[in-house]
């Protein structure tokens, strides 16, 4: 039989149960996965503590996974069995397998390794938006990228110095400033040692940055918004930290200007070709070296809840997978 994490009740990271389910045979245009790996991220915690609300209780924590087609259900054709496929979908990933709709399938190129399908599906999503949609990074732009020595922050150091960008980035250690500079990262700054805008203003020479990338929330607003340039944009994606604060729209004019958004990947890929144009984008930038995958910790399924620990914690670096087999 299946095995799946659910969360009956919401909570902390023991609410996090290991438990046999019942998957049935995919209905109308689903397929069955058997999975081979699964992404953490902090997103599973928000849905886990109640921050975001699940549709109903149980439910299976989990939001990207790779693994490999074994049924199909009627009307599928794009898919067959022994294809080898990723995903991001609104929950369901932690699991051994599982159905889901085709059309929120992609094909998984020979280069890539389910472990990095797993990762690139929500966090190289989301970093393809955030830096060829929500602002177009180019040359010359300076960027902040809060957290850079996360998942999500390791991918946008890189993409973005490959795009022409000088990149600032924030991380909680030394080592994860090492980690964050091997990763294209020009400067760092230690916030927990140092304050981030004045080191922002002195690496600028008080010229700021045209964009920040913010997803950690609530401890580092407003200061984010003390980074950007007259006219600059800043780009709330997350909370790791706790929800941004509600604030006085007349700050972005105190600033100078400014523009503010919080986007969700969602509405990046809400259509088919959405999704396929992100994923053949990010996957090339894999495959001819423009993005290099660290994934730095793997955890069996079953140890989710010390994973949520210590993803909570700051313990980890990079991405980190669940191993459903």
């Amino acid at each position: 039989m299946a095995k799946a994490v659910r969360v009956h009740q919401v909570g902390g990271p023991e609410a996090l149960v290991y438990e046999a389910v019942d998957v049935p045979a995919p209905g109308q245009g689903e397929v069955r996965i058997l999975q081979h790996a699964a992404g953490l991220n902090f997103i599973d915690v928000y849905y886990r503590t109640g921050l975001y609300k699940a549709p109903s209780k149980p439910f299976v924590v989990g939001n990207e996974a790779a693994g490999e087609v074994v049924a199909v259900g009627p009307g599928v054709t794009d898919f067959h069995p022994g294809d080898r496929v990723a995903y991001y979908f609104n929950l369901g990933g932690y699991a051994t397998e599982r159905n889901i709709p085709a059309d929120k399938l992609v094909k998984l190129p020979d280069h890539i390794t389910y472990e990095q399908g797993a990762v690139l599906m929500l966090k190289g999503l989301t970093v393809w938006y955030l830096l060829h949609k929500t602002f177009k990074v180019e040359h010359g732009h300076r960027v902040l990228i809060h957290a850079a020595a996360g998942g999500i922050g390791l991918l946008a150091c890189q993409w973005a110095k490959a795009l022409g960008a000088n990149v600032i980035g924030t991380v909680g250690s030394k080592a994860k400033a090492d980690l964050a500079q091997a990763n294209g990262c020009d400067h760092v700054i230690l916030y927990k040692e140092e304050d981030f805008v004045a080191r922002v203003k002195q690496i600028s020479r008080n010229e700021l940055c045209d964009v920040v990338y913010d997803g950690v929330g609530k401890t580092t607003f407003p200061g984010s918004l003390s980074c950007l340039r007259p006219r600059g944009l800043f780009v709330s994606f997350g909370n790791a930290s706790g929800p941004v604060p509600p604030f006085a729209l007349a700050e972005l004019n105190n600033h100078g200007s400014l523009f503010a958004t919080r986007p969700k990947l969602n509405d990046y890929v809400a259509t088919r070709r959405e999704l396929l144009e992100g994923a053949d984008t990010l996957f090339a930038a894999v495959i001819n070296g423009t993005l290099h995958v660290p994934i730095n910790r793997a955890y069996a399924l079953k140890d989710a809840a010390k994973a949520h620990a210590d993803l909570e914690g700051r313990l980890t670096t990079g991405a980190a997978i669940l191993k459903p087999q």
